[in-house]
């Protein structure tokens, strides 16, 4: 059975600006792959409603499953559970069990029209659990939308990533040597991809210092397969004289 596909829009001017880097992709990619379901696409886009609206329509119709983070907060410019609404063609709604926790957050006065946005929710929607500071995340259909912050993403992905249909984990196996160099490997490795079509079998040059070197790697789904092709991976670097070191090879600090 083929892993279920996603794919992950990030979503603020901010990060396209280069004000903010994005913090959430390695988080969403590694959870999924914990739950073996394969991230195929990451895409960052505008706060811009038709773009987004355009986008969360094509890609919740490509993709098994789509993520989005980015623009659920309480101001002017968080605009996505209003650009969901819009996708599926439903109206925003106070989700009553969201508007109690948030109004019992604030003190008295204090929960104003601003605050209250974060308890409005695309009409079907079921709300993401947000341990950090209670404005919840939600999901529609095959969407799910969380928070841009990356400390309140991370609490929405260990919550609801462990609820979806889990497949077989991502595995991998890495072998690396010195003083090898990409060139030495490409033709054969362009063979043991051919001969692997199902798996990502890619080379990896690393700095460790004073050595220099090349990983290599097999990953997918099929554990049986990644055990093969790392075997394979193994005894190319035998072949061409090398040493072959199992894991991923030490990081160069200064």
């Amino acid at each position: 059975m083929a892993s279920r596909t996603a794919c992950f829009l990030v979503i603020g001017n901010e990060i396209l600006s280069g004000r903010t880097q994005d913090a959430n992709v390695r988080v969403l990619a590694q959870a999924l792959n914990h739950q073996g379901i394969r991230l195929v696409e990451v895409r960052v886009i505008p706060d811009i409603p038709a773009h987004i609206i355009t986008t969360v329509n094509e890609c919740r119709a490509r993709f098994d499953l789509l993520f989005t983070s980015g623009g659920i907060g309480p101001t002017h410019d968080d605009i996505t559970a209003a650009c969901i609404a819009e996708a599926f063609n439903v109206p925003l709604i106070c989700h009553e069990e969201s508007f109690r926790q948030l109004e019992a957050l604030f003190p008295a006065g204090s929960f104003n029209k601003a605050r209250q946005r974060m308890a409005w929710l695309p009409q079907g929607a079921t709300p993401i659990k947000n341990s950090v500071s209670t404005a919840p995340g939600f999901s529609l259909g095959n969407v799910h939308v969380m928070a841009g912050v990356p400390r309140i993403f991370q609490a929405m992905v260990s919550w609801l990533i462990p609820q979806l249909e889990a497949g077989s984990p991502l595995s991998s196996v890495s072998w690396y040597s010195y003083d090898v160099y990409e060139g030495d490997l490409a033709e054969p490795l362009t063979a043991l991809q051919h001969d692997y079509p199902m798996l990502d079998i890619g080379s990896y040059p690393f700095d460790a210092g004073p050595k220099r070197g090349v990983a290599l790697v097999a990953k997918g789904y099929d554990d049986q397969a990644v055990s093969h092709a790392g075997a394979a991976l193994k005894h190319l670097l035998q072949s061409l004289g090398f040493t072959p070191l199992e894991g991923d090879p030490p990081r160069h600090t200064d």
